[in-house]
């Protein structure tokens, strides 16, 4: 069995693409709000010691970051990051993307 290591994820920031909402979005969407994602908070952290989906963690952006989460919990260094152990990554959401950092603990 493979021996996972602990990391953190963090919201670093959430964004929401203006231009792209005026053009894409549909108006009654716009009218009741569409802005920054609320499945997430800035700076919220999440601990993982297994690549499970953490409890009331997004399940599309969990699919997204999945192979990060894994990478960085195997072990694995991005040369052009430069803390080792570090990844900095984003949910496919092109209107309203949210942005984490997964650390190895």
């Amino acid at each position: 069995m493979k021996a996972w290591k602990k990391i953190k994820i963090t919201v670093i920031k959430r964004l929401v693409m203006e231009d792209l909402v005026e053009k894409y979005v549909d108006d009654d969407f716009k009218a009741k709000g569409f802005g920054l994602c609320t499945a997430f908070e800035d700076g919220q952290e999440f601990i993982l010691e297994k690549p499970n989906q953490p409890e009331g963690f997004c399940s599309w952006a969990f699919a997204d970051i999945h192979k990060d989460i894994i990478s960085i919990m195997s072990g694995a260094n991005f040369p052009w990051i430069k803390q080792d152990g570090v990844a900095v990554v984003c949910c496919t959401d092109a209107l309203r993307p949210v942005l984490f950092k997964i650390e190895r603990v």
